[in-house]
This record gives structure tokens, C-alpha cells and sequence, in this order.
């Protein structure tokens, strides 16, 4: 007969290891206007998928895709002047 036996231990043993770091937190602070700007172009999808879309649902598509497009600028831009070191 064999034993069961859980592996709790040997998971959560290295459950510290598994943290994000404080780079980590920080890249997903300054990436976090286009994490949001991402979930309303996906809600504002969801709405226009809801029922027939209408001029309505364009419009708040087309603001949302605009708005995640401006926050890629936005992070690319600040990420060029990070790797140049502020110089930009």
C-alpha cells in the first residue's frame, strides 16, 4: 500500500524566494496607467460584444484603443530616457 503524502512543506519552504523584488514592484507601478488603460479597452470590447453595436460602442472603443496607445508612447518614451540616463 503506498502513502499519501501532501507536499506543502517542500512548496511553501521556498514560498520567500518566490516575492516580487522591489524592481519588480516598481515596473509594475510605473507600468500601471497601461495596465488599466488595457482593462477598459478590454471592458469597453465586452460592452460592444454584449449586443449590437452602436455608434456608441465605437466611440468608446475607439477612446479606449487611443488611450492604451497613449500609454504605450508614454512608457516607451520614459523607458528611452531611463536607458539614456535622463538625458533626453
Amino acid at each position: 500500500m503506498n502513502n499519501i503524502v501532501t507536499v506543502q512543506e517542500a512548496v511553501t519552504a521556498f514560498a520567500d524566494w518566490n516575492e516580487p523584488t522591489d524592481a519588480d514592484l516598481d515596473a509594475i507601478e510605473r507600468e500601471m496607467p497601461l495596465i488599466l488603460a488595457d482593462v477598459d479597452l478590454i471592458d469597453a470590447q465586452i460592452i460592444a460584444m454584449d449586443h449590437t453595436p452602436n455608434d456608441v460602442d465605437t466611440r468608446r472603443v475607439r477612446r479606449a484603443l487611443a488611450r492604451v496607445l497613449t500609454e504605450y508612447r508614454v512608457l516607451a518614451n520614459r523607458t528611452t530616457e531611463e536607458a539614456a540616463g535622463g538625458a533626453a
